[in-house]
């Protein structure tokens, strides 16, 4: 019955084929589609492709400290250096120690990364679903034609699409209205890396216009107890150590890695003034956004700190579009804004692009533009290593979204043309 169903399907999407790669009401098939293709493209780079040894061996070995009985965080570390992960990273990685025999079975660890890219794939496409907005054929582009972000996935091993794994599934619980274990799910990927803290100022808004100040404590306060939960056995035996390895909010990166900043001298790459006057743009992007984007209300964004029930006019209610909206573009600023963007970051925000490019009202004309942008950032973050062509096309490509986000969603002027005056009738008259 069911195959009959989905033959039916197929039969029907051949005969609108163009309809079926341009209108969004055909993405849950063409994300079925792909789903079976990267299935067996995951496979073949698996297979094909030879395995590219940079950090899994270092994770392992962080780890392993962990399994021998080490708590105190400074003491946990591999070839690369010192452990710089909040402790959820500890946990999961742990359980790839023991599941890859002590991290010798790199084959298996591999599978088990497609596996991950899948149920990744899975979750980005229930929240396309969800939009309405992206046409279909943009996902050809997402799936089977980037190089680099099934290198980050299988070939690489990096816990980042771990982390991202884990936001998305906490995105998809935001848009079912599940907001207290979204932010169980949100903390716990914070806990694998920190950079899904560049989602938190989207975050924080969504929660204020949801629940206002008060109801947003809860939902917080799940958050930092998460953390405190996860890293407490490293808490009690070295806390300062513990935070300042994990959340070192002010490490140093190597010039050889980045690919957004290629284009400087490296002694302007490491100067604490161009990391602080990249900080100061990225507070003024969200100020800008959260002030003029996203919150659409007449009244003083100061409105949000109320209970949603005594705001006058009530606040317009979170569509998913505009959930979505709010935290993919939250995250961009943050990208754009960065210190340094290594390699397997690339992850942070490529699932997003679609989103980004196809929110915004677009022409038939405007398609190849947009797509033609997908070609160059993807082009930019194959180049290695990195040169000052690639890093300022990155920035360039990176403008002109931004460009398009801020001008493609403002607010429509409200007309106040008077009603045209009508003429008076004859009984108007009589009864002057």
């Amino acid at each position: 019955m069911a195959a009959g169903r989905g033959a039916a399907a197929l039969r029907r999407a051949w005969r609108e084929r163009r309809a079926a790669l341009l209108e969004p009401r055909y993405t849950p098939l063409v994300a079925a589609c792909l789903c079976l293709a990267e299935g067996g493209v995951n496979l073949w780079v698996i297979r094909r492709v030879p395995y590219t040894e940079i950090d899994w061996k270092a994770y392992m070995q962080e780890v392993e400290g962990f399994a021998n009985g080490t708590l105190d965080y400074t003491q946990l570390k591999g070839d690369t250096g010192p452990l710089v992960y909040p402790a959820g990273f500890v946990y999961i990685f742990l359980g790839l120690y023991y599941a890859t025999g002590r991290g010798s079975d790199i084959r298996l660890a591999q599978y088990l990364f497609a596996g991950l890219y899948l149920l990744n794939l899975l979750l980005v496409f229930r929240i396309y679903c969800r939009t309405n907005k992206v046409p279909p054929y943009v996902f050809f582009f997402m799936c089977c034609a980037s190089y680099r972000i099934h290198s980050i996935f299988v070939l690489r091993l990096f816990n980042d699409p771990v982390a991202m794994a884990i936001l998305f599934l906490a995105i998809n619980l935001f848009l079912e209205e599940h907001w207290s274990w979204g932010c169980l799910l949100f903390s716990l990927a914070v806990s694998v890396k920190m950079n899904i803290l560049l989602f938190a100022p989207g975050l924080l808004f969504l929660l204020l216009q949801r629940f206002g100040l008060l109801g947003c404590i809860p939902k917080l306060c799940i958050c930092a107890l998460l953390q405190v939960v996860l890293g407490l056995p490293f808490l009690l035996v070295n806390p300062v150590g513990y935070l300042t390895r994990s959340f070192d909010l002010g490490r140093q990166f190597q010039f050889k890695w980045t690919v957004n900043w290629r284009f400087l001298p490296e002694e302007v790459f490491q100067n604490r003034v161009f990391h602080a006057a990249l900080l100061l743009a990225h507070l003024a992007g969200l100020g800008l956004f959260a002030l003029h984007r996203w919150h659409s209300s007449k009244e003083s964004i100061l409105t949000l700190l109320k209970d949603p029930g005594k705001r006058k006019p009530t606040s317009p209610r979170l569509t998913v579009n505009r959930i979505v909206f709010i935290l993919f573009s939250s995250n961009f600023l943050g990208v754009c804004c960065s210190r340094s963007l290594h390699y397997q970051f690339y992850v942070w925000y490529f699932h997003t692009l679609p989103y980004l490019l196809w929110c915004t009202p677009t022409t038939k004309l405007a398609h190849m533009p947009k797509v033609l942008l997908l070609g160059v950032i993807e082009l930019c973050w194959n180049t290695y290593p990195a040169t000052v062509c690639s890093s300022l096309s990155l920035h360039i490509c990176h403008g002109l979204i931004l460009l398009q986000l801020w001008y493609g969603t403002a607010p429509t002027p409200v007309s106040h043309t008077p009603p045209p005056s009508r003429k008076p009738t004859a009984l108007s008259k009589k009864a002057q």
